[in-house]
């Protein structure tokens, strides 16, 4: 019913910066909150971030609060994340997601459509 793709990713330095883009297709009136998940190595999928369809509500991990920004576009149907002074710890395969209701969620089984993960990797 909606597709996701995400790009962006890559290998950036700790200190840096790296944008990450999700572009829907398909029934994109579903994609009502759009969220931003990692998954590390080892650990379970985490909650980044996530954004109302207005834009007007965002809400973020406390890791990331003050670091990364979430933001959508609708009319090009794509949610962007801009993560700044990243860290070796924010190394993980993160995953677009979107939600067709209008409550932001923050567990991976609140969303019903997901992208295939891009790879950031920040070294030290």
């Amino acid at each position: 019913q909606v597709q996701l793709v995400e790009s962006g990713g890559g290998l950036v330095q700790a200190g840096g910066s790296l944008r990450l883009s999700c572009a829907a297709s398909g029934r994109t009136f579903s994609a009502v909150v759009m969220g931003w998940f990692r998954q590390a190595p080892g650990k379970e999928r985490e909650f980044v971030a996530a954004i109302s369809w207005s834009g007007g509500s965002t809400y973020y991990a406390d890791s990331v609060k003050g670091r990364f920004t979430i933001s959508r576009d609708n009319a090009k149907n794509t949610v962007y994340l801009q993560m700044n002074s990243l860290k070796p710890e924010d190394t993980a395969v993160y995953y677009c997601a979107a939600r067709s209701m209008v409550v932001i969620g923050t567990r991976p089984d609140e969303y019903n459509y997901w992208g295939q993960g891009t790879q950031v990797t920040v070294s030290s």
